[in-house]
């Protein structure tokens, strides 16, 4: 089988990679796939080795959500530090996937755990990315009721990432959710404010207004396809793109 060629290194300086903890299950309807998280560090392998610079943030719906039916009754403050926790699992078995294929990483969390991660220091991440590392960011942003997709917005604008790329099941934004409605059609491009008016949910509203502000293009993409990453990062391929103009 020919090698995929790299990424174009122009396209993309660094981005901040989102992957949601769903991604991670597979084929199964729980916890963590290690083929699948095998496959993902593939990829992000090959984009390191194109030159571009990694940061990743990953969620943790695939073992527990504070807004979820798991949480039962339970207040939202402790689900949320659940959530967090969840979060820094992922990131550890991202570690190993990608350790154990010659790529150099370090996991910062926004929870003190010193004997699992380095605690978050902005100053500490942009050196390991200059180094060539992938960092994985842990916990989120380290309080109650922000999501993951608040922690990758904000992490994203800290680092300076040329963009957020959202690395789904599904291969982009539609108009309705594509598998319940066979009519859904997907957005090539939408603006921040596209997004907030028609209530897409691609990612919560705090989330969009951080990129907004900071003028960083979210590219929403299915992260299942083989070399959906290489192609996303070259402009190739099914994906949409939200930023401030159409």
């Amino acid at each position: 089988m020919p090698a995929e060629p790299p990424a174009d290194p122009t396209k993309y300086r660094r981005i901040l990679l989102k992957v949601s903890g769903e991604v991670l299950m597979g084929e199964q309807g729980y916890g963590i796939d290690m083929k699948t998280v095998d496959t993902v560090a593939a990829a992000i392998k090959r984009a390191v080795e194109s030159g571009v610079q990694m940061c990743l943030v990953i969620g943790g719906g695939n073992i527990f959500r504070g807004l979820s039916k798991a949480a039962g009754d339970m207040d939202r403050a402790t689900a949320d530090h659940m959530g967090m926790l969840a979060t820094v699992m992922n990131a550890l078995a991202m570690q190993a996937a990608l350790e154990k294929i010659g790529v150099q990483t370090r996991v910062q969390s926004a929870l003190t755990m010193n004997a699992v991660a380095e605690p978050y220091i902005r100053r500490r991440a942009l050196r390991h990315l200059e180094k060539g590392r992938v960092v994985i960011f842990a916990a989120g942003v380290g309080a109650p009721f922000f999501t993951t997709d608040s922690g990758a917005a904000l992490r994203a604008a800290e680092m300076g990432c040329d963009a957020l790329l959202k690395g789904t099941s599904v291969d982009g934004v539609y108009t309705a959710d594509p598998k319940k409605d066979a009519s859904a059609t997907r957005y090539e491009r939408l603006t921040y404010q596209d997004v907030l008016a028609k209530d897409l949910r691609v990612m919560d509203a705090s989330a969009i207004a951080m990129m907004r502000d900071a003028g960083i293009p979210i590219v929403v993409f299915s992260i299942r396809g083989e070399g959906s990453l290489r192609r996303v990062l070259n402009g190739e391929g099914p994906f949409t793109v939200i930023s401030g103009q159409v």
